[in-house]
């Protein structure tokens, strides 16, 4: 019933227990998650990872960290292939990244617009990461539109109207555990837009919403996130859940 369209489940830290949080993570309920790759190696992770479970699904991509040095033509071939993959839905986790110096933002945007027009080569959603990099972000998402480039914001930090011009892009708003955190401008967000546009996400191994703040998060905690989404929109947690299932569903195509 609840869907986790964001986790780094292949990811190291889990490696000595993934098994175990997979239990937890179905016995939670959560019937639905994405992995995404953040570079060629985790997007092989995270490609084994999926065709051992039929309920995982994987993405591939270029994180804005992993483009510190110049990125070669060889990379995005090999991203390329990787995403012929059948279990592949996606392209990411891709975008903007200036919160840490030097913030190589040339290189970062080259790999992102790659990245943006891979999406739209092959007809597939891109996850977007943006910290610190909203302006540029949007710019080179209206440059590199297509009709149909769309998407997620995974681990949406912007206000409402931020929210609503990804909308008007084709991205929906991929609402993380920090919607629990108390000065947290998320719920201000989740208030405004139509659950339509809603997905939820844990970013685990981190941003472990409350009460497990500090932890290492899990997908299990994404129905944490999921019942504060349907406390703010005043309607029952499996209402919340099936919508949000039936929206990530639609995006990645998994609806056949």
């Amino acid at each position: 019933m609840f869907t986790d369209a964001h986790c780094h489940l292949s990811f190291p830290e889990f490696d000595n227990d993934r098994a175990e949080v997979i239990d937890r993570m179905r016995k939670s309920n959560v019937s639905l998650l994405i992995d995404p790759g953040i570079d060629i190696d985790t997007s092989r992770r995270s490609i084994e990872l999926s065709r051992a479970h039929d309920f995982i699904y994987s993405t591939v991509g270029l994180h804005p960290h992993e483009t510190r040095h110049d990125v070669s033509d060889e990379t995005f071939g090999a991203l390329e292939k990787l995403a012929d993959s059948p279990e592949v839905v996606g392209i990411g986790e891709i975008g903007l990244d200036y919160h840490y110096e030097p913030v190589f933002a040339e290189t970062q945007q080259r790999a992102f617009r790659e990245m943006l027009r891979l999406a739209a080569a092959l007809d597939l959603p891109a996850v977007i990461h943006s910290r610190d990099a909203w302006d540029d972000t949007l710019k080179i998402l209206k440059e590199e539109k297509t009709s149909n480039l769309r998407g997620i914001m995974h681990c949406f930090s912007g206000d409402i109207a931020l929210a609503e011009e990804c909308i008007r892009l084709g991205f929906s708003i991929s609402v993380p555990g920090t919607v629990t955190y108390r000065k947290s401008s998320l719920p201000d967000v989740v208030q405004a837009i139509d659950i339509e546009h809603l997905l939820t996400e844990t970013d685990a191994p981190y941003l472990s919403p409350v009460p497990f703040r500090g932890k290492r998060n899990e997908p299990a905690n994404v129905c944490i996130v999921t019942e504060h989404i349907a406390g703010i929109k005043g309607i029952a947690v499996e209402a919340a859940a099936v919508r949000i299932s039936e929206n990530t569903r639609r995006i990645f195509g998994l609806d056949d």
